[in-house]
């Protein structure tokens, strides 16, 4: 009786928030190589977007090495920080909250998640870089006030083998930045990551795997969807925080929700029906739930007239029928 007064209680908190919170309704902003425009930002607003995910990026030459190199001459100006400041000072010109994400990309498109270091000594490399990179951007969220900073995306190996530096970590963020944190969990590692009650949204990148079928229909992502949804909501409510899909997102192909994770560079049959079929289930299934904050559709690109299209198999939703799926049911919510 005592655990279901506890359940009645963390429902009936989440319900009175989610009645006074608008749900996120994000786009992942994909860092350019130029300043971004006006125009730009008017693709945002016209797909009814309240949030981006604004993403800086610091590079790791190979996947047992612990040097991140950041913010240099070299990188992409939206990759920089001057660069994520200015992409977030014109997004909150025009009323787009922004959620911080900075990222970390591995020499050839290594999986983040399989990052670790064999000894001692670069594994505190490692963290003292780390905090290096984590730091800076903390301090650029505190001066832009951004709403969210997401302090790490997809590095299970990093958090499982070093779970102390990780709350150390977050303490130093909370001394710097004033704000909302998370962190951007893969899909099957967000139950074992271990300090989601020092932070205030369990952020989820959201590529669960559904349906085996070439074209799966709304009814069966949605059928699809139950085991997870049913396990993400128990995990809501034990540890007392809500859900947040720091990404989500699918291909424009065959078989978009049997591995949604995929980012090769197959030309598998597109198929924009399968993409509309995807965002259609995720949004009738969770952005009417409580526990639910929302998300940030992955990804988008700044030259929106050069994005996309009819015969993109990749994941944006530019110029697609997903396009419109997202701007309608973005005004309604």
């Amino acid at each position: 009786m005592r655990h279901l007064g506890l359940l009645i209680l963390c429902l009936l908190q989440f319900s009175c928030t989610s009645q006074v919170k608008e749900k996120i309704n994000g786009v992942s902003f994909v860092a350019s190589r130029e300043k971004v425009g006006q125009q730009h930002v008017d693709e945002i607003l016209k797909v009814n977007a309240n949030h981006a995910a604004v993403m800086p990026f610091g590079f790791i030459r190979e996947i047992n090495s612990p040097d991140i190199i950041f913010d240099t001459e070299r990188q992409w100006y939206g990759e920089t920080k001057s660069g994520a400041k200015q992409y977030i000072e014109m997004l909150h010109k025009n009323g787009v909250q922004v959620m911080l994400k900075p990222q970390i990309w591995i020499w050839r498109g290594e999986f983040t998640g399989t990052l670790k270091m064999q000894s001692e000594e670069d594994w505190q490399t490692l963290e003292n870089s780390y905090e290096k990179f984590m730091l800076a951007y903390a301090g650029l969220a505190q001066d832009t006030k951004v709403s969210i900073l997401c302090i790490g995306t997809e590095l299970e190996q990093f958090v499982k083998n070093r779970p102390e530096f990780w709350k150390k970590l977050i303490v130093k963020i909370k001394e710097v930045y004033k704000g909302k944190l998370t962190y951007a969990a893969n899909w099957d590692e967000y139950p074992r990551t271990t300090f989601w009650e020092h932070l205030d949204y369990i952020g989820i990148d959201a590529y669960f795997p559904l349906s085996d079928e070439r074209t799966p229909s709304v009814e069966q992502l949605k059928n699809g969807w139950q085991k997870h949804k049913e396990k993400m909501m128990g995990f809501s409510i034990e540890k007392g925080k809500p859900i947040l899909f720091t990404e989500y997102g699918y291909r424009s192909m065959d078989y978009t929700a049997k591995k949604p994770w995929l980012v090769d560079r197959n030309e598998d049959k597109v198929n924009l029906d399968g993409q509309v079929n995807a965002k259609k289930a995720i949004f009738e299934e969770f952005w009417k739930e409580d526990w639910f904050a929302g998300g940030y559709v992955w990804k988008w690109f700044i030259n929106h007239e050069k994005a996309g299209g009819g015969k993109d198999n990749r994941f944006t939703p530019q110029n697609k029928p997903a396009q419109l799926v997202i701007r309608d049911f973005y005004k309604m919510k």
